[in-house]
Order: structure tokens, then sequence, then C-alpha cells
């Protein structure tokens, strides 16, 4: 059974599921834009019966606090702060983390910070790569190079319903394999007052992940964790390229493909469900072995 539970991190609300026993190894699941642990609806139950799962909504996203932007600053290193705390709050020690999307530079910032915290790594489209990054980046990188006020003004098209919409079923074979609730609840958050400019401060803020890529690269080399690779192969944001890449710096990598889109939990929660515990009942048994 999922509990639906809060934290409080820093004076704010973090929202988080949470299932499996406390003293199963536990699973971290960092979500992406724009969306929050309810992506994880299916996932979280087909990996309760093996591991502790813990899935938080990252401040500003979900059903966590929305911190005014005067005073909380939105930006990937401060969500990494702040998930930081909620790990030490609710007492996570060790644990893997599973990272999609903007739970990707945030779950490797933490990697950074306390790689002896990191068991395993699965990255479902979370990228680490420069080479991974499609042309549907092009009108942020513009907004990066050129922060104006109009550059910033024509990213509001990736807010809108049709384009949250068009993040679900783009690269999906059967899109009544999606679920409406899903986008539909993300538009509706994402309609909240002010969150619009929440996110166009993320946006800005994510050339600081690709400036990171050098040292998250840097990290699977020298510290060579436990790292597999679940990716949506017609992902229009995170191509293919980013997935293999990850077994240049850390040749042990596995990495499967699936034929669907960004949002590949949607349509394959339980293949992918089964390649996790596959992976992990592998290699945190040796992991566990290695101490003894």
């Amino acid at each position: 059974m999922t509990s639906y539970k809060n934290a409080v991190v820093d004076g704010s609300k973090i929202f988080y599921r949470e299932a499996g026993s406390v003293d199963a190894p536990t699973i971290l699941l960092l979500h992406g834009f724009p969306t929050s642990s309810h992506m994880f609806r299916k996932l979280i139950p087909a990996l309760a019966d093996h591991c502790h799962v813990v899935a938080p909504d990252l401040p500003g996203f979900g059903f966590s606090d929305v911190p005014d932007r005067k005073k909380f600053h939105y930006t990937f290193e401060q969500l990494a702060r702040s998930i930081d705390t909620f790990t030490q709050t609710i007492g996570l020690g060790r644990y893997a983390i599973y990272i999609f999307d903007y739970g990707a530079p945030v779950g490797l910032r933490l990697a950074l910070a306390h790689p002896e915290r990191i068991t395993a790594i699965i990255s479902q489209n979370g990228n680490a790569y420069e080479e991974g990054l499609s042309q549907g980046w092009n009108p942020i990188q513009k907004y990066w190079k050129e922060p104006t006020p109009e550059n910033r003004a024509a990213l509001r098209d990736f807010l809108t319903p049709a384009a949250t919409k068009s993040q679900y079923i783009y690269g999906v074979q059967d899109e009544t394999r999606v679920a409406p609730e899903a986008y539909t609840l993300d538009s509706a958050l994402l309609a909240r007052p002010g969150n619009d400019e929440i996110q166009l401060d993320l946006f800005l803020d994510y050339a600081s992940n690709v400036a990171l890529y050098p040292k998250f690269q840097e990290y699977f080399r020298t510290k060579q964790p436990p790292l597999l690779a679940v990716w949506g192969k017609s992902d229009p944001f995170f191509l293919p390229l980013g997935a293999e890449a990850f077994k240049r710096d850390n040749p042990n990598a596995e990495v499967h493909f699936y034929d669907t889109g960004h949002f590949a939990l949607e349509t394959h929660a339980q293949e992918i469900a089964t390649a996790i515990q596959d992976f992990l009942g592998r290699k945190l048994a040796r992991q566990a072995s290695a101490k003894h």
C-alpha cells in the first residue's frame, strides 16, 4: 500500500509517496517537468514488494508547497538542497536514485555531494550528456544565451495544456494507453497563479545542469555506480545517444530502450519495473556480499 505523507523542509511542506518495508533497500524516485510523483503511481506498487520506495514532489511541483520566488530561488541547486534535506529529515541513509528529466540534475547533484549514500542509479530519460539534448531544446538554449524578456515570453508555449499533453503522447505507439488524468493534473498544477514564472526561472537555470555535465561524467568514471538506463527511444527532448553515452564513462552501465516516448512509465511501467527489480537484485546483492 502506498502512503501519502508530508515532511517539513526549511519551513515548507514536501509531499511524498512511500511504500514498502523500511528495512528493504531504498529507492528515491525523482520526477521531472511538468509533473510530480504522480508519474510513479504505477511503478511504486510494482517495486514495493522488494524495495522501500520514496517519491517526493519537488518544491513548486505537485502537492508540495510553492515557496514565494522572492524568498526561494528556483534553481536546480536549490531544488537539490531541498531534496537533500528532505532525505535527512525522513531518515534516509543510503538509497538508489531513479532520475527522470529534471530529477536527473537534482539526483546527480545529490550523488556529487554524497557519493557514499548512492547505492545505484536508474536513469529513465534522465540526461547527463550534451549529445542527449535534441533540437527541442533550441528555444530554451536561445534563452540561456540571450535572457531577454522576448526569449522568456517565447517559452510560455511550453506551459500550455497542449504542450503538456504532447509531452505525454509524442512517440507513443498507442495513445489510448496514456491516462488523461496524468497530463490534465500536470496542466492544472502548472496553471496555479505564479507557477509560470517559476517554470521560466527553471528553464533559464537548466543551463547550470549542462555546465555540470563534465562533473557528472567524472562521477560516473571515478565512482562507477551501478547504473541502469531505461529509455523511451522516441523522446522528443532526450535522445537515445544520451543513454548510450553512459557506457562511455561507466562501461558496466546497462541500457534498455523501449518503443515509447518521454513518459515511458505511462506505457511500459511493468517492463521497466521488471528491469529495475532484476538490476537491483543483482547489484545490491553484490554490494552486500562485498561487505562481508
